[in-house]
């Protein structure tokens, strides 16, 4: 199942449509999505090489247009938007957590969360949430997040074959160690 699950997404990773599902999942990943980017970056690079800059640029552009969406989540639609996202994840406590962290720690905090398997949404709304101001909010969001989008991009097309190579004969532990990444985000989140 999962060899028939990645080939289907390597072919849809080089569909023309791609650039745009990688577009919206980065955004919707900002402001209110679980699951990050990487799913279809990964495969979308070590698909087409040759744009992996470009790839990384749309992720990264389109990742810092949701976060703007999660910080005005944040600040104005606390309450109606938020909060039922934020229970879903019995994140109430740590939202608060963040909220008393970025009025300490303020852009540092989106920095280092940022670059982490931690939801960016959670950063995001938090921040909005803090009222942090909205300019440094986004000079930090534009350097973390091209930072980890760039990053992969480069590891993906520089040694992209050996990579590919890895993932394909040893896909149920790239898929568990994908898993326990996401499952580690979401309690680092908790405790951190």
């Amino acid at each position: 199942m999962l060899d028939r699950l990645y080939a289907r997404t390597l072919h849809l990773s080089a569909s023309r449509y791609a650039p745009l599902w990688l577009a919206l999942i980065a955004f919707a990943e900002a402001s209110v999505f679980p699951l990050p980017p990487d799913l279809l970056l990964i495969p979308m690079v070590l698909a087409r090489r040759d744009q992996a800059w470009r790839l990384a640029a749309l992720c990264t552009a389109a990742s810092i247009c949701g976060a703007v969406a999660g910080w005005y989540i944040g600040a104005f639609l606390l309450d109606y938007i938020a909060m039922p996202v934020v229970r879903f994840y019995h994140a109430q406590a740590t939202l608060a957590g963040l909220q008393a962290r970025f009025r300490e720690w303020g852009v540092w905090i989106i920095l280092i969360k940022g670059l982490t398997p931690i939801p960016f949404k959670f950063v995001t709304i938090a921040s909005g949430a803090s009222h942090l101001a909205l300019g440094p909010f986004l000079v930090a969001c534009a350097i973390t997040r091209g930072v980890r989008f760039f990053a992969v991009a480069a590891l993906l097309r520089r040694f992209g074959a050996p990579v590919q190579a890895f993932i394909e004969h040893r896909l149920p532990l790239v898929a568990g160690a994908f898993a326990v990444l996401v499952v580690g985000g979401f309690i680092a989140l908790k405790y951190v």
